[in-house]
């Protein structure tokens, strides 16, 4: 039973995963071009001023993949792998929730997995760590940047746990609608500290200024950033909606079977 719920998860990952990546490819494509001509720009008006004061400029580097490869195949794979692992993952936290959470229907305790994934393992962790499209963010910060991020992702999900494991001890003394109250509250409390405990990251690229301090370049566009990290969380909400929904039907079906026909001629009570 488990690996069938695993497959089906792992099936109902990758169709929200190819939802999301024809999301994006319609509407953060766009987004991740405007930055990368930006990025282009913005390295030739350093190069310019650097030839300018003497400095050496480095050659270019070969490009590995086109762009027309990055934006169709890489994207693509990227995004419906990652739904297939997601949505694994999810069943995973599905098997253990599964008959401990109360007496829920299958595909409704799948909807409600599917929303504290959202929740827990992108939406909490975004909020203080958003994504950011190229050229945003130093190239020597990215394992830093990466570490905190997975610290994040570690904290949001251990206090959502938590606060699940809360809420059930907590409704027996005050009922399931106090303790479900108090429980939101702890998870909302535990998060607002850690993220005041982790470190803030800032890295938009200021305007680029000549040494007499012109402004030879702007600073990078805020409605390319602000559209960019709109579409990221749209996009991961289609994937765990289309994986709730997708998923809860077949849970569903693997755990209770499927309906046995009434034999000709016998009379099926209303």
């Amino acid at each position: 039973m488990e690996l069938k719920l695993l497959l089906r998860g792992a099936l109902a990952g990758g169709v929200g995963g190819l939802l999301a990546f024809l999301f994006a490819r319609v509407f953060a494509e766009p987004q991740i071009q405007k930055a990368i001509d930006y990025e282009e720009g913005r390295g030739a008006a350093q190069d310019a001023l650097d030839r300018a004061a003497g400095l050496p400029v480095p050659a270019a580097e070969p490009e590995v993949f086109s762009r027309a490869i990055q934006a169709n195949v890489g994207i693509g794979t990227g995004i419906i792998v990652f739904g297939v692992a997601m949505g694994v993952l999810a069943t995973v936290i599905y098997l253990i929730c599964l008959g401990r959470v109360g007496n829920l229907r299958p595909r409704v305790l799948a909807v409600l997995v599917a929303g504290g994934a959202f929740l827990g393992l992108f939406l909490v962790p975004w909020l203080k760590y958003p994504a950011n499209p190229p050229a945003v963010g130093d190239d020597d910060t990215i394992g830093t940047r990466g570490g905190l991020y997975l610290a994040m992702v570690l904290a949001s999900l251990v206090i959502l746990g938590a606060s699940v494991w809360l809420g059930q001890r907590l409704a027996v003394r005050f009922g399931n609608w106090n303790a479900t109250l108090l429980a939101n509250g702890v998870y909302v409390v535990a998060v607002a500290a850690v993220m005041l405990l982790l470190p803030t990251i800032s890295e938009m690229p200021e305007p680029l200024r000549d040494p007499g301090g012109r402004i030879v370049y702007p600073a990078f566009p805020a409605d390319v950033l602000a559209s960019f990290r709109l579409y990221s969380v749209a996009a991961q909400a289609l994937l765990w909606g289309a994986f709730g929904l997708v998923f809860g039907p077949l849970a569903e079906r693997a755990l209770l079977g499927r309906p046995t026909p009434a034999p000709a001629g016998d009379t099926v009570p209303a």
